[in-house]
């Protein structure tokens, strides 16, 4: 399962673990992912999305069809 959200975009960031004695040494920041299911009602059928909670939000203000819409033209999403 790639680690990339479907709608916003967000991915794995690469930081650093900072010890006391300010030691560094690398570290991976996850987006907040879930498997979800949406129904879309324009076309009668049940899609499945690896989103992060801010897709989630995204979905529920602007709807699920202009987030389809949206992720398309960013590259996002092939052909749901």
């Amino acid at each position: 399962m790639s680690k990339v959200c479907q709608i916003t975009g967000k991915k794995v960031m690469v930081g650093n673990n900072v010890s006391h004695s300010k030691r560094r040494t690398k570290r991976r920041f996850y987006p907040n992912l879930f498997k979800k299911k949406f129904y879309l009602p324009e076309e009668d059928r049940w899609v499945t999305l690896n989103v992060s909670a801010a897709g989630i939000r995204t979905i529920n203000k602007i709807g699920l069809a202009n987030a389809l819409k949206g992720a398309r033209d960013k590259g996002l999403v092939a052909n749901i």
